[in-house]
């Protein structure tokens, strides 16, 4: 009786747990395209009604927009070597998406395309803002107290580098399987 109602076509097949790589790449994409243009357009929005270094309340004494540009990395180490930002930040984009190929996991779609669209982001700044080709300087605005000023490019970087931090500490691997005493078993919550 089993073997007849498995052969029935009219009833449906469950969902497999895992999702489907077509879904997984959607969502990888996704993030990655909202995390490029929520950065670019905000720095569009910045560049064109602020002035470098003008200062706006927003949350005062928690969140202020602070216009500037930024030729270093985070707190502005590395000013006089922005061109080597320039090849990391391309080496990390070619390095994602020979990853994508391994995606079996939502969350590392998400951490994956966060990633992406994060280190695009800045490449951009680097690649098309002045005062060169390469060497450009990256629009950092958002300001909280005690603490670098930065964009949505690294806020989005930064999110998923937490993200990644979790699914390894959780032994969740890049495929969606969970790492056991040293053996792979499938992870339905990946």
């Amino acid at each position: 009786m089993t073997d007849e109602l498995a052969a029935d076509p009219a009833r449906p097949v469950p969902p497999s747990p895992r999702p489907r790589r077509a879904v997984l790449l959607s969502l990888f994409a996704g993030f990655a395209v909202f995390a490029y243009v929520l950065d670019q357009l905000t720095k569009i929005w910045v560049t064109s009604t602020m002035v470098e270094g003008e200062r706006i309340p927003v949350f005062p004494p928690l969140l202020h927009w602070y216009f500037i540009r930024n030729s270093g990395a985070a707190f502005s180490i590395g000013e006089n070597v922005t061109w080597v930002f320039s090849i990391i930040m391309a080496a990390v984009a070619v390095a994602i998406l020979f990853q994508v190929r391994k995606l079996g996991s939502k969350w590392w779609s998400l951490a994956l395309g966060l990633l992406l669209g994060g280190a695009l982001g800045n490449l951009t700044d680097r690649l098309f803002r002045e005062p060169s080709f390469g060497m450009g300087h990256v629009v950092d605005f958002i300001q909280l107290p005690n603490f670098a000023i930065f964009n949505i490019a690294d806020s989005a970087v930064v999110s998923a580098v937490a993200i990644i931090c979790i699914l390894t500490l959780r032994g969740i691997t890049l495929d969606g399987t969970r790492l056991t005493s040293g053996n792979k078993e499938k992870s339905t919550d990946a």
